[in-house]
């Protein structure tokens, strides 16, 4: 069984500490972003631009929005299909998720529904069924369906493109099933099960990158699967963040610390992930900074979740606008929603003013047209 490599030094250390704080902040505050599960809006376009982008598709932000919300792009073919399929890819893990929510049995996993039921919530069986679905999911109608089924058959190597230099030769093929199966003994293991989850996923980040198990598609079926390890030990934040941003932003950092300790000389499964998991850390970290900086600055009354009933309130973009402008300015009018919106119906604007009044967040002074909103 793989068994990973790795030192957990004093910047791991700080990284996992800030994002518990800013996981539990996020957890515990009043008001969040709301991202409807099945759509999650701005997350789910970041997710997918992004992730795309890292490979080289040319789509901007707002036309990966436009495929996503099914609108068609003349001349675009690859780059429309591979938004349709990242979209889908998030989709399974959402689906794969539920199966386990609801203890049903989930892909590749061998156990008798009975048993299942009888099993702890906390008990995910990752499969090699659920890396080849991903996979599929990420090359549908991209590459020959007959290339889509199995593992690749040929070695592949990685050049620089502006040297030709080789800079990554990964596992010949007829290693790939052996390596899987270690990788997948070790995350369903009870030594992988005591590890911190966010070093759970950027082990298996990098452990699948490096076994590039497939002829393409090899970086979207890895941080995919990754993510998966996140949304199971719930540290995917309701999907309020996209690692892939950061990756792009960063992206010769992020390629490099993959190249760093694929560069080094010992067999793949003895590689020291020392340095890759401080950035990979340091990426969680800094985007749940931004969330926690967002619901802190939405949540700074403290008697807010009281009158909430102790529950969290999701708010839209727009109705976190409304706050935030309030917040500013001491309240607003009709007129000034208008102006902030004005792309958006009075009627619409209204009902998000009537789901902060009667969560009592916003106060309405005086008579409907000339209306004053305040922050209670």
């Amino acid at each position: 069984m793989y068994k990973p490599k790795f030192q957990i030094n004093n910047t791991i250390l700080t990284n996992i500490a800030q994002i518990e704080g800013s996981r539990a902040i996020i957890n515990a505050a009043p008001l969040i972003p709301a991202y409807e599960k099945q759509f999650r809006a701005e997350a789910i376009v970041k997710v997918v631009h992004y992730a795309t982008k890292l490979e080289g598709n040319d789509l901007s932000f707002e036309q990966v929005a436009k495929v996503i919300e099914g609108k068609k792009l003349i001349g675009f073919e690859r780059d429309v299909q591979e938004v349709i399929n990242y979209r889908r890819v998030i989709k399974y893990l959402d689906e794969l998720l539920a199966l386990h929510e609801q203890k049903l049995p989930l892909p590749g996993e061998n156990i008798d529904p009975d048993e299942k039921m009888a099993k702890s919530k906390s008990e995910f069986v990752y499969s090699q069924k659920m890396i080849k679905r991903i996979y599929q999911l990420v090359v549908e109608k991209i590459i020959p369906e007959n290339q889509t089924q199995d593992f690749r058959q040929a070695q592949v190597v990685l050049e620089n493109t502006r040297t030709g230099k080789v800079v990554f030769r990964p596992p010949p093929s007829v290693e790939l099933p052996f390596l899987i199966k270690d990788f997948l003994s070790w995350i369903n293991s009870k030594q992988a099960k005591e590890l911190h989850p966010v070093l759970q996923a950027g082990i298996t980040h990098y452990i699948l990158v490096a076994i590039h198990p497939f002829v393409e598609g090899n970086g979207r079926t890895a941080r995919a699967f990754s993510t998966l390890v996140l949304m199971v030990e719930n540290y995917d934040i309701r999907g309020l963040f996209a690692l892939e941003e950061y990756f792009d932003r960063n992206a010769a950092d992020y390629y490099g610390s993959l190249q760093l300790v694929s560069s080094q000389p010992a067999p793949l499964l003895q590689h020291d992930l020392t340095s890759w998991l401080e950035f990979f850390t340091q990426a969680l970290n800094i985007e749940l900074q931004k969330i926690k900086e967002k619901v802190e600055r939405l949540s700074s009354d403290i008697q807010l979740k009281q009158r909430l009933g102790g529950k969290q309130l999701p708010l839209t973009e727009r109705q976190i606008k409304l706050i935030e402008y309030m917040r500013q300015f001491g309240g607003l009018r009709i007129a000034d929603a208008r102006e902030l919106f004005p792309m958006i119906s009075q009627d619409t604007v209204w009902r998000d003013l009537k789901k902060l009044i009667a969560a009592k967040i916003v106060l309405k002074k005086g008579s409907t047209k000339g209306a004053y909103y305040t922050l209670v």
